[in-house]
């Protein structure tokens, strides 16, 4: 048996509760790794409250997490590369909030010695997710791409992976999280009324493409403005908008190619330049995962949540 935090029914973040489960034994081509941190994502707390259980499938009683780091405990049969003892970080499909989980080895990564467990575990779905989005906005070196709840967790890693691919980022928070876009090498804006009118003074020559990952309310006919085509938009944070303005919704579920491999890889290579900033908005242990959901949900991030395992 291994110890997790688990939900039984959908609800608050108090239907969370701690959990003996099955060691999981890793089958083809995947890889059990003894969790050392976990990303908190927007994803976790929809599951726990049903609003995506349909599309993902949840079984009750359900372990969320689908991000990690750790050390490899075991292999599958097929894989390669990956041994026991191992450092590592990658996506899991669910089950991190535990301190054992399976990761599919085509999803994980060697973590570098240098890099800390908690910066690890907020690599795996804000990278993939940002490497992902990128193409498909199609956003192409000296265009201007506006983002908007650019100081969280995936758009933190956004906008560096924007500035490597030579894309110009205009990047919507509150006040005090514009001077760490700058540092990020974004044009920072405020959110609020007259949101397209400071758009337009960021950016002069115009706005090519438009990322919503925040999910607030009127950002989405606002960036079809800015842009002049809903096809120019892609949200990842809110469905019901998407449906309603005709804007693509794009959470990682829908059939697109996964691109794992590509930001990993994109990750690393500022690792290894010094450039890489992983900020951590807040550290709880694994015990404390509630509360962890509750500051997810409440917004405003700077960087990620992880939780601590051992």
């Amino acid at each position: 048996m291994t110890k997790a935090i688990a939900f039984s029914e959908f609800g608050g973040a108090d239907v969370l509760h701690p959990a003996d489960i099955e060691l999981p034994a890793p089958g083809p081509g995947q890889v059990r790794v003894a969790v050392r941190a976990v990303g908190v994502n927007p994803v976790d707390h929809r599951l726990r409250t049903g609003e995506l259980a349909g599309l993902f499938g949840i079984v009750l009683p359900y372990v969320p997490g689908v991000e990690l780091s750790g050390v490899v405990e075991g292999v599958g049969d097929g894989v390669s590369g990956f041994a026991p003892g191992d450092e590592v970080f990658g996506h899991a499909t669910g089950g991190a909030y535990a301190e054992h989980a399976l990761v599919k080895a085509t999803e994980l990564a060697h973590k570098p010695a240098g890099l800390g467990w908690e910066e690890a575990a907020a690599i795996p779905v804000a990278a993939e997710t940002s490497e992902r989005v990128l193409d498909v906005l199609g956003v192409r070196p000296g265009e201007t791409l506006l983002v908007h709840g650019a100081a969280g967790g995936v758009g933190t890693l956004l906008l560096q992976f924007a500035r490597a691919r030579g894309i110009t980022v205009v990047g919507t928070a509150s006040e005090p999280n514009h001077a760490y876009l700058r540092e990020l090498g974004a044009i920072p804006v405020a959110y609020g009324e007259g949101l397209a009118e400071r758009v337009r003074a960021a950016a002069p020559g115009g706005v090519d493409r438009a990322l919503d990952a925040a999910g607030r309310g009127g950002v989405l006919p606002l960036s079809i403005e800015l842009t002049g085509s809903a096809d120019r938009v892609l949200t990842i944070a809110d469905v019901v908008g998407a449906q309603e303005h005709g804007v693509r919704f794009n959470g990682g579920v829908e059939g697109v190619e996964p691109h794992h491999r590509r930001a990993y890889a994109a990750a690393l290579a500022l690792y290894e330049e010094g450039t890489l900033r992983l900020p951590l908005h807040w550290v709880f242990p694994l015990s404390d995962a509630a509360e962890a959901q509750r500051v997810s949900e409440a917004g405003h991030l700077r960087g990620k949540i992880v939780l601590t395992v051992r």
